[in-house]
């Protein structure tokens, strides 16, 4: 039997009222909030990968004698910034040092012949053996050799994009990361270092089981290794949420800024699992040696593709993000029994407090059930979709147009060699392929050569993105090759030199989408309070407009990444923030917290794949072609995109899908979601306080002194 509302308030009064200053502060607070989070990350990602470029990559010129040390001189000279040559004596030392990432590929100068041997191990990361390749190859071109690609470390089928070690190392991180806010809010008796460890290490076994299950038996991106993601996987979580106890401990509900930082905004750039770590800049090449991320990741890449080497490394990495945070959490535990700054002032099971931030005060068993199934939505979710959509790369009906007299002939001979890869349409003139192009309702145009051009023409666009490109040619320069003639290539909207990898419009995108979802959350979490549309309209519309101008001045001015287009940029950004924003709120506003998992499915995470910004959306599952119509995160991509390379083309469109969701969710909120917590007998929220801030010491005076030396 639950204690009654006026037993729990005599054991735990409530707090005094909230003062305007304090009221004040509170809601400053709440856009600072999302503000920092979102400048964080979006920081640090645009900045790093918007432009990456090798800078002393480690590479290795495999023999002995003059010929291979005058080649490495001559390598050294030809890119003195981007490459750090040594010299092997033989390929059984280059696999060892790929296998101890001292080196991330080799080349082999022809004994006889004039066939020179590129090793790379996609195993080590697919991202660095590309690097590796488009470096040593135009360098071997310029010696008069032909070049000839070995796989010392393949990539196994099931995770052609070689990804499955961040998702898995992703999930470990969130894991660990995520339970501490609403522990804090919702249970903090469970946060005394004795508690906590048990749970600590049997969350992570948990955690790290399902990780191994997903990308295993569900997805196929990993055979067997279950006993290393057990272990590898409980040491990162427990070492992410000791550390993350600490921080908590010391910062109170502000840890979530520091976490963030470390294990998100810095852990996956610094990971090397996405992006070659020697074409960032030199800082994250330190990081990657510290963090645990990189740690987790680098971990389990080892053991599973390279027999251990180098394993225990990594693994030292971890126990030490785990010991010295936890011999410091035992040490404030003794000296002080006071709660957490800023937390909850009654810490005890039956204290009247919510089970996730910002909800209705719950049961300690329904708080227990939230604090671990709210963590475990979003890392479940996390892993499984992104896997999913991206571990096997699986080209289907990438639509090309053919242009020339011969051009239905040309179609029939070849369309039965393409099969389901390509969706082959003849169109009348080059011109009118390149407005599809431009449209993107194609992704390529193979011109046939006429009398006056003897070389077909293949028309792509890079800024409708690299992989779709990368793929239109090589699968049409063989076809090329095979009448006899090279294939000529043509980008109608080539990317800027600050976007080399095309990967600005997607960051622009999920920008505007985090800062509409996101301003929500925090808002429910800390004012629960505002739960009328009209008290919440004109936050959300302020805050809009400025994070937009913020983005475009951070993005442009700032690291020089998306150049131009001012105006648009911040007023679409600004609609689309709006938009998300309302939205989101349907869900958060109704079942708090929690519903952060379905959100950031909706809105964000379906929407990556979906939105062509890594990998073409004709080369992810089928259903996620559709969902770029309807999603909001595909058309934001597409608007930025569309401004940047072609014009605005379409995205009167995108707009229109923005503003259905937007319109549908304000209209929702107005007509349902007010009336559902404004009705009678409708839970109030959890009180915002009391919260414990230490009391200051009072600096003694003379006075004082005198007042203690005086008799009674």
């Amino acid at each position: 039997m639950e204690p009654s509302a006026e037993s729990v308030a005599q054991k735990y009064p409530p707090p005094p009222p909230e003062t305007p200053a304090e009221r004040k502060g509170r809601m400053v607070a709440l856009f600072v909030m999302p503000f920092l989070i979102v400048t964080m990350m979006y920081a640090v990602y645009m900045s790093t990968m918007h432009d990456p470029q090798p800078s002393d990559m480690p590479v290795a010129v495999v023999g002995t004698g003059a010929q291979a040390e005058g080649f490495a001189d001559r390598l050294r000279s030809a890119a003195p910034d981007a490459l750090d040559v040594r010299v092997v004596d033989d390929v059984s030392a280059v696999e060892e040092l790929i296998a101890q990432e001292e080196i991330t590929g080799a080349i082999e100068p022809p004994a006889s012949g004039d066939v020179a041997k590129i090793y790379q191990a996609s195993a080590g990361g697919a991202s660095q053996a590309s690097v590796v390749s488009g470096l040593l190859g135009p360098l071997a071109i310029a010696e008069g050799w032909e070049t000839e690609k070995v796989e010392l470390a393949p990539l196994p089928e099931g995770d052609g994009t070689g990804t499955m070690v961040l998702f898995a190392a992703m999930g470990m991180m969130l894991a660990g990361y995520v339970p501490l806010s609403s522990m804090l809010s919702g249970t903090p008796n469970l946060l005394r270092a004795r508690t906590f460890l048990p749970i600590a290490l049997g969350w992570g076994a948990l955690t790290s089981s399902l990780i191994w299950l997903i990308l295993g038996p569900l997805v196929g991106a990993v055979d067997g290794h279950y006993p290393l993601f057990l272990g590898v996987g409980t040491l990162a979580v427990m070492a992410i949420a000791v550390s993350q106890l600490l921080f908590t401990k010391i910062m109170g509900p502000f840890a979530v800024l520091l976490g963030m930082l470390l294990w998100v905004v810095f852990g996956v750039p610094s990971s090397g699992l996405a992006m070659a770590i020697d074409t960032m800049p030199g800082f994250f090449g330190w990081l990657h040696g510290v963090l645990p991320l990189p740690a987790a990741g680098e971990a389990i890449r080892s053991v599973i593709y390279f027999g251990g080497e180098g394993v225990w490394g990594h693994v030292r990495t971890l126990a030490l993000w785990l010991v010295i945070p936890l011999v410091l959490v035992v040490l404030k535990d003794r000296r002080s029994d006071e709660p957490i700054v800023a937390g909850p002032a009654y810490t005890a099971p039956d204290a009247p407090l919510p089970a996730l931030p910002g909800g209705p005060v719950a049961s300690y068993r329904r708080r227990l059930f939230g604090v671990a199934a709210f963590p475990l939505g979003i890392m479940v979710t996390v892993v499984t979709l992104m896997s999913l959509s991206m571990h096997k790369p699986d080209l289907k009906d990438l639509p090309v147009a053919v242009v020339g007299a011969q051009a239905s002939a040309f179609v029939d001979g070849v369309e039965p060699k393409l099969g389901d890869y390509v969706d082959l349409q003849v169109v009348d003139s080059a011109d009118e392929a390149e407005q599809l192009i431009k449209k993107q309702e194609i992704a390529a145009a193979y011109v046939l050569p006429t009398a006056e051009e003897r070389a077909p023409v293949l028309l792509t666009a890079g800024g409708a993105g690299a992989s779709q490109k990368v793929t239109a040619v090589q699968m049409f320069g063989p076809i090329a090759a095979e009448s006899g003639a090279s294939l000529e290539i043509k980008d109608v909207a080539a990317l800027t030199g600050n976007d080399t990898g095309g990967s600005n419009s997607l960051y622009v995108g999920m920008s505007w989408i985090m800062a509409g979802f996101l301003f929500f959350a925090v808002m429910r979490g800390g004012a629960p309070d505002l739960t009328r549309t009209r008290q919440l309209l004109p936050l959300v519309a302020g805050w809009s407009v400025g994070i937009s101008v913020w983005l475009w001045f951070l993005f442009d001015v700032l690291i020089g990444a998306v150049n131009g287009h001012a105006l648009a940029l911040i007023g679409c950004g600004a609609f689309t923030v709006f938009a998300v924003a309302w939205a989101s709120a349907v869900l958060i506003r109704l079942w708090g917290l929690g519903a952060l998992v379905p959100v950031m499915i909706v809105v964000m995470l379906a929407g990556v794949p979906a939105s062509g910004g890594g990998l073409s959306v004709y080369m992810v599952p089928e259903v996620f072609r559709w969902l770029s119509e309807v999603l909001p995160l595909p058309a934001a991509v597409d608007i930025a995109r569309s401004l940047v390379y072609f014009d605005g083309t379409g995205i009167g469109g995108n707009l229109l899908v923005i503003a259905l969701w937007g319109l549908a969710g304000l209209a929702l909120n107005v007509l349902v979601v007010d009336r559902w917590l404004n009705r009678d007998g409708a839970k109030p929220h959890a009180p915002l306080g009391p919260k414990h801030m230490p009391e200051k010491r009072q600096k003694k005076t003379p006075q004082d002194d005198e007042l203690v030396q005086q008799p009674a």
